[in-house]
């Protein structure tokens, strides 16, 4: 068995927690959608600081410029790279996946006030979790993202590849899409791009984007066993703040229902 399988084992029980959550069940209303959403951003955001840290770890991004690395393994994390900072949304305009879920919050008529108010106070060169704070981000949300730089600040290639690829590429179902395509009238107008959105996520990043990346884990990680391990145990940690951040999310979806 390969050094990849035996990993994706070990993950296999938390990844298999992950997917059949109960949160997906729990969005039946837009205003539900709304909350999801709301939440969900920092997570499509803290993916992009995943793949820029990677970027920057494993190619050249000064001048002058020099090699640096594996030419495999650069090839892989630019063409990530410019599938989710440059990728384009239903009409062909060029934007980053990040910038297509704001759009798509927008069009459901989502509350963008916490998340528009984070990236002003990461613009005025306030940190990560000043930024959370003065926002006001949910807890949990919070928490979900400090995870995250926590793995960035390892300085660990092998460890934010193993995050970025097994915690966090191809983690929607695509049974909430199923959900949502079922919705009619002026409901499925307001959910147009984030449809798109999601079959976007799932046909690049849930396919060709995962593949690319369990390549660069393979090659960063080698025949190192305690990069493995170290890989084994980021994604494990990073599959299990996932569950949390989902079990925050679904307990405001349910008080919503209980209104």
């Amino acid at each position: 068995m390969s050094n990849i399988q035996q990993l994706q084992n070990k993950i296999a029980p938390v990844r298999e927690q992950l997917v059949h959550h109960p949160i997906y069940k729990s969005i039946q209303t837009l205003e539900q959608l709304r909350i999801f959403s709301e939440n969900h951003v920092f997570a499509v955001w803290d993916f992009m600081s995943l793949l820029k840290d990677l970027q920057r770890k494993l190619t050249c991004t000064e001048v002058p410029w020099l090699p640096k690395g594996n030419a495999n393994t650069r090839y892989l994390i630019n063409e990530i790279v410019i599938g989710e900072e440059s990728d384009v949304d239903e009409n062909g305009v060029r934007m980053s996946h990040f910038e297509l879920y704001l759009a798509a919050m927008h069009q459901m008529g989502a509350d963008r006030v916490v998340i528009d108010g984070f990236i002003q106070q990461l613009r005025r060169g306030n940190s990560v979790e000043d930024a959370l704070q003065k926002a006001g981000v949910e807890e949990g949300t919070q928490k979900f993202v400090q995870q995250t730089f926590s793995f960035i600040a390892t300085q660990k290639p092998h460890v934010t590849a193993s995050v970025f690829t097994f915690g966090r590429e191809d983690l929607i179902p695509a049974m909430f899409l199923a959900f949502i395509n079922e919705w009619g009238g002026d409901e499925l107008l307001r959910v147009a791009k984030y449809r798109y959105y999601l079959e976007r996520h799932i046909e690049v990043d849930g396919d060709h984007h995962s593949q690319l990346a369990m390549q660069m884990v393979e090659e960063l990680c080698g025949n190192d066993p305690q990069k493995w391990e170290e890989a084994t145990e980021a994604a494990l940690k990073a599959l299990q703040s996932r569950v949390a951040f989902w079990d925050a999310v679904h307990e405001q979806l349910l008080t919503v229902a209980a209104v």
